[in-house]
């Protein structure tokens, strides 16, 4: 990464953002809540790439370098959340699950700005009460270091629409199907299969956030069908794209 800021305090507002628009790394002592209700979010932290339609805010833990980057037509909305306020989501980021009310709340916090009067502070915590970790599949995409595993990622990426093996990839990677199963659970914590709809969702979802078509997405990024894909859509986000990219 770039140059690191550091804020003591993390910023507490609404910022409407063009495609492509983002921040820098940087880190706060606060913890904080990002949120995009439009578009498409992505949060990087060293550990890899967080990604969240309107329907998911991303909590960042205090102290942890982070930079993050919009797809699409964008409002943000992020809320400072001082420790002493309320009780943590961990140390680690998560995804938030977004409901109607707790949309509201953040959209309110972010307009109050840093809590400096009681009904803002009161606000606050009740957004506190509500936050929950997303009870759907995550949507992480982890930064490897172990090189077969990066020619891995690369080969996927040069051609989504490819549906080789496990098996395939191995050998092209110079390992057995065993290897790289371990490596696959000790770097991602996850499957390969489950990595690699992560991977495709990713890509599809921000292609979602350009306006393309479902259809488009699907037959770019390897799903059997547009059914397919909603449902891979709808398992991470609880929502389908449809009801979120009209």
């Amino acid at each position: 990464m770039s140059k690191i800021r550091h804020q003591s305090v993390a910023p507490t507002e609404t910022r409407y953002l063009s495609p492509g628009d983002e921040v820098t790394p940087h880190k706060h002592d606060d913890h904080q809540l990002i949120y995009a209700s439009a578009g498409v979010l992505e949060v990087f932290v060293e550990e890899g790439t967080w990604f969240a339609p309107a329907v998911r805010a991303v909590w960042v833990p205090g102290g942890m370098v982070h930079h993050w980057q919009v797809h699409g037509t964008t409002t943000v909305h992020m809320v400072s959340i001082p420790s002493a306020y309320v009780s943590t989501l961990g140390d680690e980021p998560v995804l938030v699950s977004v409901s109607p009310l707790v949309k509201e709340l953040i959209i309110a916090c972010a307009n109050h700005g840093v809590q400096k009067d009681n009904k803002a502070r009161r606000l606050l915590h009740v957004l506190g009460d509500q936050l929950l970790a997303s009870e759907h599949g995550q949507s992480m995409l982890p930064v490897f270091k172990d090189p077969r595993l990066i020619k891995i990622q690369k080969i996927l990426e040069a051609d989504m629409t490819r549906n080789l093996s496990l098996t395939e990839l191995s050998r092209l990677a110079g390992a057995s199907s065993r290897t790289m199963n371990r490596l696959f659970q000790s770097e991602a914590g996850m499957s390969f299969v489950t990595w690699r709809n992560q991977l495709r969702l990713h890509s599809a979802t921000l292609m979602l956030a350009e306006g393309q078509s479902v259809t488009r997405v699907a037959n770019d990024y390897g799903y059997s069908s547009p059914s397919a894909f909603i449902t891979s859509f709808r398992a991470s986000f609880g929502s389908t794209p449809g009801a979120l990219y009209r």
